[in-house]
């Protein structure tokens, strides 16, 4: 048999499987990803059915905010700490929908408008807060998640899921 035609094979055979190789590995990687979003998205809807997540929802919703460092130090500790939970926990949440970890449409669908009249009590002591300690990113993504739900809901506001599938019909 002729050298050549050995090595040309060999070189085909090398060819193909770095390809497959490439293209198993690209699988992969989707696949992790994919993995990854799910197991957030869990962790996500057990956060927000939490005992600990609904007490600090409560007294987001029907406590006034406190709009400078010192009305929040003038609170009861507890107080502040259920304050600045609540702040760190809309952080993460921005940061993990800018990251594209977990999906908008999680958020939308388990705190929708929440987020954005949380955000508009919660703004007077982000700004302030900014401008006191001249930390432009603070509450940056607790922010931006806000807007972006918020003209979400503007732009194209989701009908509520019974409406959308009542009874009867096929989920597709």
């Amino acid at each position: 048999m002729n050298f050549e035609l050995i090595g040309v094979i060999a070189n085909i055979s090398l060819a193909l499987s770095l390809i497959v190789a490439l293209i198993f590995g690209l699988i992969e990687v989707r696949s992790a990803g994919r993995d990854r979003r799910e197991r957030l998205t869990l962790e996500a809807l057990r956060t927000f059915e939490s005992r600990d997540f609904a007490e600090v929802l409560q007294y987001i919703d029907t406590r006034e905010m406190p709009k400078t460092r010192a009305e929040l130090r003038a609170l009861p500790a507890k107080e502040q700490v259920m304050f600045i939970q609540f702040s760190q926990q809309m952080e993460d949440l921005g940061i993990l929908v800018s990251e594209r970890m977990i999906n908008v449409d999680l958020v939308d669908k388990t705190l929708g408008s929440f987020v954005t009249t949380s955000w508009k009590k919660y703004k007077p002591i982000a700004v302030s807060s900014r401008a006191e300690d001249k930390e432009p990113y603070f509450a940056e993504y607790y922010q931006w998640l806000a807007e972006l739900i918020d003209e979400r809901m503007k732009r194209s506001p989701r009908p509520p899921f019974y409406e959308a599938h009542p009874r009867g019909s096929r989920l597709k």
